[in-house]
């Protein structure tokens, strides 16, 4: 990286062409998108047509005219046509190793199945244009691994490893035969990694240490009841100040941060006395609170849940009717946080089904309910960009992610349209998305 950037430091713009002078020759691979309208991810309008340099995985060059720069070998050139260059999109909440197992295989499948279900996944996510995604719990930082060695192909994974959970909380999937659970005695999530139950602030913070030490970039706590858990009703609020303020400090001590699962006020009032940097969720928060998360700064991570889709759940079952009274308060949270104008990121959170996480553009699309198509294609770029940074120094991949601007990494997307006049072509990635690039490599092209 540093001789590349060396190199891009000797280039030079002619006054008169505004054209890269042949000063050196680049090394590595080097590609040319010419003739692009560019969403640089935090624009309200299309750039006027543009050329754009990218030099193995950075952006090197943007320039008005055609760029000729001498390489070392002869550059991909991909036509533009005056369509749209984008960032790469970007998913804040997900399981990657979860969206598309049903949850009964999840928790009895051999664990191997699910790795295998999930590398398949992870390369239909970056295939629908998400170059990068925070994954909030289960044993992914393997997948992670395996992706950014080049072994399967898959967006780059901000991993918290296994969410972490009190007994009988969000994330404790025991049965009921299980409880009353012998001592120092793992459950099967525990032991392939998924979940970690931990019951007082000594064993918060032990278990926030061994995800850190795996290599997790952020941690994920359970502070709330949750639909589709089975012990916990909605309402309950999970962890004490002094457990979450446990995963905090611990979190702070590696430069990185903790968010939390929670729906209510009082379990959301808790993180933020603790410290809590995220909210994930939150549909069901008072204005009082949404107040007071925006005078923290705190990013609200939350998801366009409504009732517009085929649930797991059948009708009248706990699962179902919790869900329900969390679909009802996905509006007004919207409605807070714009009126506060909290941090806002977005996420899909899709589980359990092949189907529904095959909808991640069209969940991303429907945000127009709540958002123009350019504040929301802000908030799936630039913004999300700026929540992964705040891992800090276990940010996985150093560098600037959600623009398209020089210096930034290269994951882009070619746009056959404006998708700030029609937000609704990213529905259909397959068609829509003629060329798929995440770190300076091209996974797709289709441009003819």
């Amino acid at each position: 990286m540093k001789k590349i950037l060396a190199f891009a430091a000797t280039l030079a713009f002619t006054t008169a062409a505004n054209a890269l002078s042949p000063v050196v020759k680049l090394p590595g691979r080097v590609t040319i998108f010419e003739n692009v309208r560019i969403f640089d991810g935090k624009s309200a309008q299309l750039s006027p047509p543009r050329h754009v340099l990218v030099v193995d995985n950075r952006i090197l060059g943007i320039s008005a005219t055609r760029l000729d720069p001498s390489t070392e070998s002869p550059p991909l050139r991909i036509a533009g046509g005056g369509r749209t260059l984008m960032p790469g999109l970007i998913d804040a909440h997900t399981h990657v190793m979860f969206a598309t197992v049903p949850q009964l295989a999840v928790l009895t499948a051999e664990i191997g199945y699910v790795h295998v279900a999930a590398a398949r996944g992870a390369e239909d996510t970056l295939m629908r244009g998400f170059t990068s995604v925070r994954d909030l719990g289960g044993p992914s930082l393997g997948l992670k691994r395996a992706i950014d060695q080049g072994l399967v192909k898959g967006p780059r994974i901000w991993s918290s490893g296994a969410f972490i959970s009190q007994t009988g909380g969000h994330g404790d999937f025991r049965l009921p035969t299980d409880l009353p659970a012998r001592p120092d005695d793992f459950s099967y999530s525990e032991r392939v990694g998924a979940a970690a139950i931990a019951d007082s602030a000594d064993v918060v913070r032990k278990r926030v240490r061994e995800q850190l030490a795996l290599g997790a970039s952020q941690i994920k706590l359970m502070a709330g009841g949750g639909v589709a858990s089975s012990f916990d009703p909605l309402d309950v609020t999970q962890y004490s100040v002094a457990e979450l303020r446990a995963a905090v400090e611990a979190a702070e001590n590696w430069g990185t941060y903790v968010t939390v699962h929670a729906y209510t006020p009082r379990a959301v009032r808790q993180a933020l006395e603790a410290g809590v940097k995220c909210i994930d969720h939150g549909q069901l928060l008072d204005e009082a609170t949404v107040k007071l998360m925006a005078e923290k700064g705190v990013w609200w991570s939350l998801q366009p849940f409504l009732d517009d889709r085929p649930s797991p759940y059948p009708e009248g079952s706990p699962n179902r009717v919790k869900q329900l009274e969390m679909f009802k308060g996905t509006d007004n949270a919207y409605a807070l946080a714009k009126k506060y104008k909290v941090k806002t990121a977005w996420g899909t959170d899709t589980l359990f089904d092949s189907s529904v996480a095959a909808l991640q553009g069209q969940i991303l699309a429907k945000m127009v309910r709540w958002y123009t198509p350019a504040e929301v294609l802000r908030m799936a770029t630039a913004d999300n960009g700026e929540l992964l940074a705040l891992s800090g120094p276990r940010v996985p991949y150093p560098g600037k992610l959600g623009v398209v601007e020089e210096g930034a990494l290269a994951d882009l997307l070619l746009v056959d349209g404006d998708p700030i006049a029609n937000l609704g072509l990213v529905e259909d990635p397959a068609k829509n998305f003629l060329v798929i690039m995440k770190d300076g490599k091209v996974y797709k092209n289709t441009v003819k």
